[in-house]
């Protein structure tokens, strides 16, 4: 059985666990992913002499596996480590971490236990590359991508700048139109590349597999880029250590700087140490020929560097805190220069505390010298308000990615979002870069209307400004608002709490919320049969990038809701569970979906898993289809009868609760002989009622004791009856799995499931239509409800009836 991308990264980040207490996660982010690294390549390239890797005799991770509780495991895993290294030319790349390092290890028993549980993680099931990769996706390098993400993360401020997030590797890669690359023999440039994170993500945006050059200065990081750069398919790639502006190692023959079609590059914010080991006066490439950046920052030194690896039609993108676009002295010199030269095609703003190491705000600059001297204009992106919070994070959606993509490669005016800007219009600005100049993102102010608030009314200005909603929805507007008392002011016609009601219970927006449906069925009707057929082999990446882009233009001209957010649904469910089905279907086929599996304890006694159905002590979890639908597509007689059974259960236990809650306290007639602790069961009851079966004077207490027994067994009868219901519902769903045909299948998957889930989130969007126009509406009415005059007036009346009261009471003054 295929196992599920959720499962590895599980998996992956439980051998985190294994290390956690000896060092930080900027230190066993080594260990780890060297253990990645060699069983991956083990996995892939053992036995087979053409493989892209040689798997040497002791170098493999069969060998550590075999070292487990040996009392030198870590002397010898270092061993296995240098095999491998040395027949690949890997040294200084995996060998970077001791395994035989007592301080960050432990020493004795501890080490051997660490190491040993570690080791016994990666050789898991789940991590079994051998067989665990979908053609074209990168299931691998996904998972190298998921530990980077929360290696960054952990590794605090100072430690986690190798790491570049992926949402932003993706929006300059499209930005840099590599999309457009035209054959192999073009090549891609990171100066400052980290963990090669940017790197391959652009160069996965390309359509051809072009040439990676790489520089590092950091040896750790080096190695993190390349071990990257092979478990992503791209061993060839030149990945160079040392320091790009004082020794950039890719030069041309003649000793000038080598150019390149694509450079990506997210350089260290404000660099203090950039000009160590050379001199920028007398730089032998002529790199700061506009200018020479200020001692104590480097951030034009970087941006400058790029230009000069840009070849004359070369495109590139580089990451920078905001302060470049603005900051004067040498920087406004250079920063005017590079303008004039028309070098800056585009600037996007991105939101704060986006970046791992800083928590500033930066913006990505896209430079293209291909037609720089008949450039016009800078096209500006605010997309600073588009995030979500994640842990102490914030993270770009899948939507904000794609808003801020089509923005930018369609050069699309957005009001309080994007604008092409004159130069003419920057010159005149100093210029001066800065987004706030040139694009106002801030919301219109909430304004009061003082004479609505002393005359009445609703000023027609407020009810203008919902006019998307009115292009909709034209008669709705006539059943909330009538004619004011004077021009420029509409009456509520609706009472504040009945506003939704109108809305929802209007034709228009009954005809509204069948237009939207109808274009989700047609996205729905135009894809179902593809989903249906998914088979062996498919790609799933390509899959949900098809799904996701019809979804998109089907929702295009749809007014009201924003074809973003719809989007947004889709890729959440993808990540979350979809994708995980997919993978599986198109590595093990359709027959995976039938399958229903016992779960089992792991070593420590505990089920890994949460059961889908519980049959006595036997544990079951369905693969990919919840035994709710196939209850609910084959079973609905016997869940209508269940659930039946359960409400009678729970009416009779409720009448339980009261009777004992009105007798069963202190004097109560179901209190006498029994302790405050002791609780009431059918065999207590019974046992009293022997006790005064012949004192005639606890007659109310037997009759009550009777009617307390009669509800017990009852209750009990119910409860055992609704017990053995669900026990036969369950069996028959366990066993109805392996009866499911292809056809069923199918259905309760694509239909079902999928589909399902994803109408639902299209009628969410339906209902934050309807939320938003009335909670606006509401507002309105309720802010003008009562004008200043008759407030007072209020006041007046109850203030003259308390004075009354208290003249009666013998209060006056």
């Amino acid at each position: 059985m295929a196992v599920k991308k959720s499962e590895i990264y599980s998996s992956l980040w439980a051998s985190c666990d294994a290390l956690r207490g000896g060092m930080d996660a900027s230190q066993y982010k080594d260990y780890v992913l060297v253990l990645l690294f060699v069983k991956y390549v083990s996995d892939k390239y053992a036995g087979d002499p053409n493989g892209l890797i040689e798997v040497p005799p002791g170098g493999s991770f069969a060998d550590m596996v075999a070292l487990r509780g040996d009392k030198d495991i870590g002397e010898k895993i270092n061993v296995i480590i240098a095999k491998l290294a040395e027949a690949n030319d890997l040294k200084g790349v995996i060998d970077v971490a001791d395994f035989n390092d007592p301080e960050k290890l432990g020493s004795g028993k501890d080490m051997i236990d660490r190491l040993s549980a570690l080791v016994g993680i990666f050789n898991r099931a789940e991590l079994d590359f051998s067989k665990n990769r979908a053609e074209g996706d990168d299931i691998l390098g996904d998972a190298y991508e998921y530990l980077m993400r929360h290696f960054a993360t952990e590794s605090g401020k100072s430690k986690g700048q190798f790491y570049t997030p992926a949402e932003v590797s993706r929006i300059m890669a499209k930005a840099i139109g590599i999309n457009a690359a035209r054959s192999a023999a073009q090549s891609i440039y990171d100066p400052t590349c980290g963990s090669g994170s940017l790197l391959l993500k652009a160069h996965d945006e390309a359509p051809y597999d072009l040439t990676i050059y790489g520089q590092e200065k950091d040896v750790a990081t080096r190695a993190l880029a390349r071990m990257n750069m092979v478990l992503h398919g791209c061993p060839t790639a030149e990945i160079w250590r040392e320091n790009t502006l004082s020794s950039p190692h890719f030069v041309n023959n003649d000793g000038s700087l080598k150019t390149h079609d694509f450079v990506v590059a997210n350089p260290p914010f404000s660099d203090k140490a950039w000009s160590t080991g050379f001199d920028p006066a007398n730089d032998r490439f002529s790199r700061f020929s506009y200018g020479a950046p200020p001692a104590k920052n480097g951030d034009y030194a970087y941006m400058l560097h790029v230009i000069a690896s840009l070849k004359t039609t070369g495109k590139g993108a580089i990451v920078m805190p905001h302060g470049v676009l603005f900051r004067g002295n040498a920087e406004a010199e250079i920063r005017e220069k590079i303008i004039r030269k028309g070098y800056i095609k585009g600037i996007i703003g991105l939101p704060a505390n986006l970046f791992y190491g800083t928590g500033i705000p930066a913006c990505i600059v896209v430079l293209d010298k291909e037609n720089a001297h008949a450039r016009t204009g800078i096209f500006m992106i605010d997309a600073s308000k588009g995030f979500i919070k994640d842990g102490n994070k914030n993270r770009l959606r899948d939507q904000d990615l794609h808003k801020i993509v089509d923005t930018f490669t369609r050069q699309v005016e957005v009001e309080r979002y994007s604008r092409m800007v004159p130069l003419a219009e920057i010159e005149k600005n100093g210029f001066n870069l800065n987004i706030p100049r040139y694009i106002d993102s801030s919301e219109p102010e909430d304004l009061q209307d003082i004479e609505a608030h002393l005359k009445g009314g609703i000023p027609l200005r407020d009810i203008d400004a919902l006019a998307p909603y009115w292009a909709v929805l034209p008669a709705v507007r006539g059943e909330l608002f009538g004619p004011g008392e004077r021009p420029g002011y509409a009456a509520p016609k609706v009472a504040p709490a009945a506003v939704k009601p109108a809305i929802l219970n209007h034709k228009e927006f009954a005809a509204f919320s069948a237009r939207v449906a109808e274009v989700f069925a047609g996205w729905r009707a135009a894809h179902g049969e593809r989903l249906k057929n998914i088979a062996v082999g498919d790609h799933p990446k390509k899959l949900i990038e098809e799904l996701a882009e019809d979804l998109l233009a089907h929702f295009a001209d749809v007014p009201l809701i924003d074809k973003y957010d719809v989007y947004q649904h889709l890729m959440t469910y993808w990540a979350e569970m979809m994708q995980d089905d997919v993978y599986v279907i198109v590595q093990d086929g359709w027959a995976a979906a039938r399958q229903i599996r016992e779960l089992v304890k792991n070593a420590e006694g505990k089920f890994t898993e949460t059961p889908d159905i519980t049959l006595g002590k036997q544990k079951l979890k369905a693969e990919l289809i919840p035994p709710a639908l196939v209850v609910a597509r084959f079973f609905g007689p016997e869940q209508a009868a269940l659930e039946a059974l359960e409400a009678k259960a729970e009416e009779l236990a409720r009448a339980l609760e009261e009777l004992e809650e009105e007798q069963g306290g202190e004097g109560g007639l179901l209190a006498d002989g029994r302790s405050d602790k002791d609780r009431l069961t059918i065999k207590s009851v019974k046992d009293r009622l022997k006790e005064i079966k012949s004192d005639k004077s606890a007659g109310e207490e037997r009759a009550a004791l009777t009617a307390y027994l009669t509800l017990m067994e009852q209750e009990k009868e119910a409860a055992d009856a609704a017990k053995a219901a669900k026990l036969a519902l369950d069996t028959a769903t366990a066993r109805h799995y392996a009866k499911l045909t292809d056809a069923e299948l199918r259905q309760l998957l694509v239909e079902d499931k999928w589909f399902a889930v994803l109408q639902a989130d299209v009628t969410s969007e339906l209902d934050r239509v309807s939320q938003s126009l009335t909670g606006r509406i509401k507002l309105l009415t309720e802010r003008y409800a009562a004008p200043l005059p008759k407030l007072a007036a209020d006041v007046e009346a109850l203030s003259a009836k308390v004075d009354a009261h208290l003249k009666r009471m013998g209060f006056a003054w």
